[in-house]
């Protein structure tokens, strides 16, 4: 039987895709970990959405942030050797969730308020998951500031993602009463 236990990380150090180390604490550790949070985050959405469409996307995007914590989780001169291992996040990554986004945004009317979050268990679990992709925006940007990210369109495909996933969560709840902020208009 294989232990799930390695005891590699009792020390405070985890190990990097293609080899090195790094403090658990490390900012970029931090990042991919944060990458790891939003694919469960995704997988729990997956679990509350009644649309097969929608649970197909969430997939994908899944899928893509492997490739985005894989990645990451590369650093120096072996982040040259990604591209030889996994298709990483490119243009046409991007421009297929902004084709994602204008199916759902062709569909529902998002208006120009700001939206309550929790109408129902699948919208409520894509608006957790999308704070969750904001978070992970917000430290691929800056982990890219103290050491410059090679591939650009990370940064890009994970500001897209955030959007589609709002996009998603009001598309769930398209024949149902969204609720407005009082008040606030964007």
């Amino acid at each position: 039987m294989v232990k799930i236990y390695t005891k590699n990380g009792d020390s405070g150090n985890t190990n990097l895709f293609l080899g090195g180390s790094l403090s658990k604490s490390d900012l970029r550790v931090d990042t991919y970990g944060t990458v790891d949070e939003a694919v469960s985050c995704l997988g729990f959405a997956k679990t509350q959405i009644n649309t097969t469409k929608i649970k197909d996307i969430i997939e994908n995007l899944q899928h893509s942030l492997f490739k985005v914590g894989a990645e990451l989780s590369t650093q120096g001169s072996k982040a040259s050797k990604i591209n030889d291992l996994i298709n990483t996040i490119n243009e046409d990554s991007i421009k297929e969730l902004e084709n994602y986004i204008d199916d759902a945004t062709n569909e529902v009317n998002l208006g120009t308020e700001f939206i309550m979050p929790g109408i129902s268990p699948g919208s409520a679990s894509l608006d957790v998951a999308r704070t969750v992709v904001r978070r992970l925006e917000r430290l691929i940007v800056k982990l890219n500031e103290k050491f410059p990210i090679k591939n650009h369109n990370i940064i890009i495909y994970i500001n897209r993602m955030s959007d589609l996933l709002f996009a998603l969560g009001r598309l769930e709840d398209k024949n149902k009463d969204t609720k407005k902020i009082r008040g606030i208009r964007k």
